[in-house]
């Protein structure tokens, strides 16, 4: 099978590469790089040429109110590419609770993206998962001193990005779901309690505060961010990950 994989230099997508060519599929990468621009459509057609799976793993460049139009513009360039080219199966990773938190513009921009994804002329597969735990060090880093590390107790799900590649990669090769799939890591904790473990496990001398107004994490309410009955659970625990 023939995947052509958007992003697939990133974090995420060298993995998903790596994994398809592995199990014996023709996985190619393709970004800004290697002359893809999915803003200007520039290359599009030539990299989704014979593929059968289209997997969409870019991102938008910034966290604000511009990440709607990036969306919008490389999903409504990425599915009339892919029309065109007749490919069977479109997949994207999202976030669990994406659609739960519209007071983040970065969450209603991934919102819209999947919503562009399910109106469009493709079968698709869309995967959420929770917060990858190798962006913990930088959630930390958002609202931190010399001294201290301020966090709100917002539950979260840390879960490997090796393991969220392991399932986009098995679910590009399967069925298109015309669906979702969750997927989140094997255990939850209160984001201060992620923040102390995360800086034990690096001998930080730092201490961790309470503060329920503190950083992007602040604003989802309740549980939202972690998965439900249904969900896919990852093996790889964060305890085992930070050793």
């Amino acid at each position: 099978m023939k995947i052509a994989v958007i992003g697939g230099t990133g974090l995420i997508g060298s993995q998903v590469v790596r994994d398809l060519n592995e199990a014996g599929h023709e996985a190619v990468p393709h970004s800004l790089s290697t002359g893809v621009d999915i803003l200007t459509g520039k290359g599009l057609d030539a990299a989704l040429d014979g593929a059968d799976v289209v997997v969409n793993l870019t991102n938008s460049p910034t966290f604000d109110d511009a990440s709607p139009a990036f969306f919008r513009t490389s999903m409504d360039n990425l599915l009339a590419a892919a029309e065109r080219a007749g490919t069977g199966h479109f997949v994207i990773l999202s976030i669990v609770g994406v659609d739960q938190v519209p007071e983040l513009d970065y969450y209603l921009a991934k919102t819209l993206q999947e919503d562009l994804l399910k109106a469009g002329p493709v079968p698709y597969s869309i995967v959420r998962a929770t917060q990858f735990m190798e962006f913990m060090d930088a959630t930390l880093s958002w609202t931190a001193d010399d001294d201290t590390v301020r966090l709100p107790r917002t539950p979260l799900q840390p879960v490997a990005a090796a393991d969220v590649a392991a399932t986009v990669a098995e679910v590009a090769v399967g069925s298109p779901l015309d669906g979702t799939l969750d997927l989140g890591g094997p255990d939850t904790y209160p984001l201060d309690e992620i923040g102390r473990i995360t800086l034990a496990a690096k001998g930080d001398k730092r201490s961790v505060t309470v503060d329920d107004t503190a950083g992007m994490f602040a604003v989802p309410q309740g549980d939202v961010l972690t998965t439900k009955e249904g969900a896919r659970i990852a093996p790889t625990r964060y305890t085992d990950w930070l050793k």
